[in-house]
């Protein structure tokens, strides 16, 4: 019974055909580091704070609601020392529709929120603060309306839209889908250990199906947010390995 015939190496190829090869798999690798950084750019902000954070995805693919953190201290009983009266007045701020309007409003006199933080909050909160006395309050600024204002927001975010997440799913199955078949061939006519190549392509066709996959299920489970940031690592980082893998064998001679 005859043998099914070998994949071709790569290493014998020609000259020109092993260039264009390690050229592409610069290309892929550039541009896997494209596309994270336009991830980081797209969702940084989508929690209204910088930086890509677990909430930038959550409220992405399933919606986002926070509770601001200085409700949160003020319901929780802090600062100690302020009067109910005043508490409350924040309170009412806070959870009324005149957040930036009534910040500092001159008609509420000694009741408007600045002069309550001025008076109670500012002491610790603070960048002159004593450090000694402030401690880790004084990493928490309150002294102007730009560092209140994120504390003071509740954020409510909604999900993409579906029409949004179809056209995505449209345009990044079968792309990354076929790069990743691209990449995972061209292993295959490498000379690296089978276990070694048969584990990468495994992790990128497991890892894009629970990316993908993930963005449609997050709706229904928060344990899908972690399995597309999971999921997204495997794929991406399998695939940037199995270009380097492709890279480095065309670069070295035939045997």
């Amino acid at each position: 019974m005859s043998q099914p015939p070998a994949w071709p190496r790569l290493r014998s190829l020609g000259l020109v055909p092993r260039l264009g090869v390690a050229c592409l798999m610069v290309v892929i690798i550039g541009g896997v580091a494209a596309s994270m950084r336009h991830l980081w750019n797209h969702y940084q902000n989508r929690d209204e704070t910088p930086g890509l954070t677990l909430d930038d995805i959550r409220s992405a693919y399933r919606g986002l609601t926070t509770t601001s953190s200085l409700l949160a201290s003020l319901q929780s009983g802090h600062p100690e020392t302020l009067k109910p009266e005043s508490r409350a007045a924040l309170v009412a701020w806070i959870t009324g529709p005149r957040l930036a309007e009534d910040y500092d409003n001159l008609d509420l006199g000694e009741k408007a929120p600045a002069e309550i933080i001025a008076a109670n909050c500012v002491s610790c909160h603070s960048r002159k603060a004593d450090a000694q006395k402030a401690g880790a309050a004084r990493a928490i600024p309150l002294d102007y309306w730009d560092d209140i204002r994120p504390r003071a927001v509740s954020r409510k975010i909604n999900p993409v839209d579906p029409k949004i997440l179809v056209a995505s799913t449209h345009a990044h199955a079968l792309s990354m889908a076929t790069v990743g078949l691209v990449v995972c061939g061209l292993l295959l006519m490498t000379a690296w250990p089978r276990p070694l190549i048969g584990l990468l392509i495994g992790l990128v066709g497991v890892g894009l199906l629970g990316d993908i996959g993930s963005w449609w299920l997050a709706a229904y489970g928060e344990a899908f947010v972690y399995v597309i940031v999971g999921a997204g690592a495997a794929y991406n980082g399998s695939l940037v390995l199995g270009a380097v893998l492709v890279f480095v064998d065309v670069l070295l001679p035939r045997r």
